[in-house]
Formats: C-alpha cells, structure tokens, sequence
C-alpha cells in the first residue's frame, strides 16, 4: 500500500522545515524535537485522573504518573508504561496524552515511568530503572489499586524496546507474574540493518542518523555487543512461556521488520501474538491524532486487546 496521503503531507512538512543537510542531532535539539512532534497527540481521555509520585531506583528515586480511568474497579489491571525517545529523550510529561489514552482504552490502572535517559546515564541505567519500576508496581499493586495477578508492560518505540526486555528478564528471573507485554512501533535490534532500516533511512520521521546518534549516546562504549539481548530484545534465544504479546508495526517505519521479526518469532516459540502492521503508516503514528486519524483507531484496538489479554 502507498503512504498514507495524510502522513505523507506529515513528512513533507517536516522536511521543508528541517535544514536541508543532516548532521547528528545535539541531545537537546534531539529532546526538543521530540517534544514538538509529541504536540500531535491529541487522544481524549476525559475520564482519567492522574497522580505524580516517585518509587525507589537503583540509581535514586524514578518519578512516575499514575492514570486511573473512573471506570476502573476497586482493584483494576495495571499497566507499567515506558515512553518512546531513543532512550535519550521523552519524559512522562511528552507522553502524558499518550499515556492517558492507553489508561482510558485499556480499563488499567497505568504507571507512567521517567526512567534514566542517556547520555547522562548510559546503559544498562533504563534497563535497570524498567525492571525496578516493574518490580515496584506488583509489589505496591494493592496501594495503587491494581491487580498484580493483571499486570501489563508495555511502550512505544525506545520504550517498547524496555518492555520487551523487562518480561525476558522476568521470564529468565521467575517471581514477577506479567499476562500481557505491548510493544507500539517497537525497536528491537541494533545487531543487523534490516531492509526496512534501510528502506526508510531517510525522510520517514525518524532517520538513520538519529538513531545512530541514539545509540551512541546510549552504549557507553564502542566494545558493547550490541547482540546482547538487553540492547537487541529480537537476538534473545529463549522466548517460550513468554507473556502474551500485542505488537503494533507501521508499514513505512525503519523499525518495521525487527517488530515483525519478533512477532513471527514469539510465535515459533508458542507465545499467543496479536500482531498488526498498519499499512500506510510511519513511526510513532499513533501518537499524532491531530493528523492521522488511525492513531485514535489504533489506540481503542489496542485498548479492545490489553482487556481480552488481562481476562483470559
């Protein structure tokens, strides 16, 4: 299928505005640009509340947001949510829409985590944050009103990329009880360049550049495997017993094979999948209602398919 004509005119916008030769993005301009584009959210969530607070790290105190749509029940579903960014930029505050939408659709409880960002905190510090934050969540789940035995995980982009490595630790460190893992635009491998990498290297909303720039920022060296399953979810061997997995692609994203790659891999290793790639579409999609009218229909699929996951 053709780019979509709506996201297509996204793209073109931006390029006019953008200068004409790419260089690497500074942190900052990478962080502001993020914030920017994250001002096409536009998702209603007029029944969820939110609360800030913090929960203890391994590197000091993670700020989180907690959603709690009105509808939840006395002991709802969780959600622990990582933001999309490359691991180097978004915040619980660019995602606060997102965030709310995913509390509203999906019934849960949803603890929206400011995990560690590079490159002031190289890696493994989000990973670290993510399956500490995770741990919190179950273990504090009857003070913030959540069913630990209904624990979701999930994120977009960067944030997907925690997620899917947080329920592999859990499966590999068995104790923490995770029924579902939703992987949005999901980036999963730094070992191999897929085609679509470098199909939609450039002029795609993200390009090769900043993700190289990503990465960079994020190794804290040059001798890193980038195969190790912590950076490269898609290289792990062991999948079998596996949450149930919700994986949502984009047909013109850099990132869309390693999703499909996953999916298909997930299911080889009998892990129950519901995979879409939406045609059309770019990365980050469903972040940008303002003008993509699919962001609001992927956001209620998703929605319809975390509550079949969390009452199977």
């Amino acid at each position: 299928m053709p780019l979509d004509p709506l996201a297509k005119r996204l793209l073109t916008m931006m390029a006019a505005a953008g200068p004409q030769a790419r260089s690497r993005p500074s942190v900052e301009a990478r962080r502001q640009s993020l914030a920017k584009l994250m001002q096409f959210a536009r998702a209603d969530a007029p029944d969820v509340t939110a609360s800030d607070g913090t929960l203890p790290g391994p590197g000091g105190e993670i700020p989180y947001r907690l959603y709690s749509p009105a509808s939840a029940s006395e002991r709802a579903p969780g959600f622990v949510f990582f933001h999309g960014g490359g691991l180097v930029a978004g915040s619980i505050a660019t995602h606060d829409r997102i965030a709310a939408a995913l509390a509203h659709a999906t019934g849960c409880r949803l603890v929206s985590v400011d995990y560690r960002l590079a490159p002031e905190h190289k890696f493994p510090a989000a990973v670290d944050d993510a399956i500490a934050a995770t741990e919190w969540a179950a273990r504090e789940a009857s003070s913030l009103g959540i069913d630990a035995e209904r624990l979701v995980v999930g994120g977009d982009s960067a944030g997907a990329t925690l997620a899917a490595i947080v329920c592999q630790e859990a499966l590999q460190n068995a104790g923490l009880s995770i029924v579902a893992q939703c992987l949005i635009c999901p980036v999963l491998d730094f070992e191999e360049i897929s085609p679509s990498r470098e199909a939609f290297a450039e002029g795609h909303l993200i390009d090769r550049i900043t993700i190289e720039a990503d990465l960079a920022d994020y190794l804290p060296g040059s001798n890193i495997d980038t195969g190790d399953p912590r950076i490269s979810p898609l290289r792990a061997t062991r999948l079998a017993g596996l949450p149930t997995a919700i994986i949502h692609t984009a047909e013109f994203d850099p990132m869309r094979d390693e999703g499909n790659a996953y999916a298909r891999k997930l299911l080889a290793a009998g892990v129950a999948v519901e995979h879409v790639c939406h045609d059309g579409m770019v990365h980050n999609f469903h972040a940008m209602g303002a003008i993509l009218p699919q962001a609001q229909l992927v956001l209620s699929q998703i929605g319809e398919q975390v509550r079949r996951a969390v009452e199977t």
